[in-house]
């Protein structure tokens, strides 16, 4: 066995989640397209999360594995239903966008318990996607645009924590420590 250091693929994950995260929270608050969102979430947000998910596996984090292949699937299952819509395969209603959202908001639940347990960014992280979805699940199922927008700012936020995770972990090879604080649910 080599003693040589491997990547660590959480870097790809973080950085393909929190860029689609972000660039779908610029279309939610109508500041862009589908078109760009679509195809982030096909590739970086869906393909590349789903590998390093594949990757995380390999190196025994089942947090990791479980959460960058979940994630990969919602992207690549979100920019389906886009595609389904434009070429007239299906018309899903609101509410039905609804409840897809909500199916994965049971996940994240497990998730943000686990993550609250590694550090603060990971706290944030995982605390905010939960409100985000679950600020999607009121906005899809009857509670209004409002809700929509509300979970579109805390996303953003979401996205910027996810992609200071990445940074933390890719300038950290440099000797550039970024602090990520002590899980919300850390034993003293």
């Amino acid at each position: 066995m080599s003693d040589q250091k491997l990547g660590n693929p959480a870097v790809v994950g973080l950085a393909g989640f929190g860029t689609t995260t972000l660039l779908l929270q610029f279309h939610n608050l109508g500041l862009a397209g589908t078109g760009v969102v679509l195809w982030t979430a096909l590739f970086f947000g869906g393909l590349a999360q789903l590998i390093a998910g594949l990757k995380e596996m390999s190196t025994g984090n089942n947090f990791g594995f479980a959460a960058f292949v979940t994630y990969g699937a919602f992207w690549m299952a979100l920019a389906g239903i886009w595609l389904g819509i434009n070429y007239g395969i299906f018309d899903p209603s609101t509410t039905d966008v609804g409840y897809f959202l909500l199916a994965f908001t049971f996940p994240t639940i497990i998730y943000t318990i686990a993550a609250c347990k590694a550090s603060g960014a990971h706290s944030l992280l995982f605390v905010t996607l939960l409100i985000g979805f679950i600020g999607l699940d009121l906005g899809h199922l009857g509670g209004g645009q409002i809700w929509n927008t509300i979970a579109a700012v805390d996303l953003i936020l979401c996205a910027l924590t996810a992609l200071y995770i990445m940074a933390a972990i890719v300038l950290g090879d440099f000797g550039m420590k970024l602090p990520m604080g002590k899980g919300w649910l850390a034993k003293k």
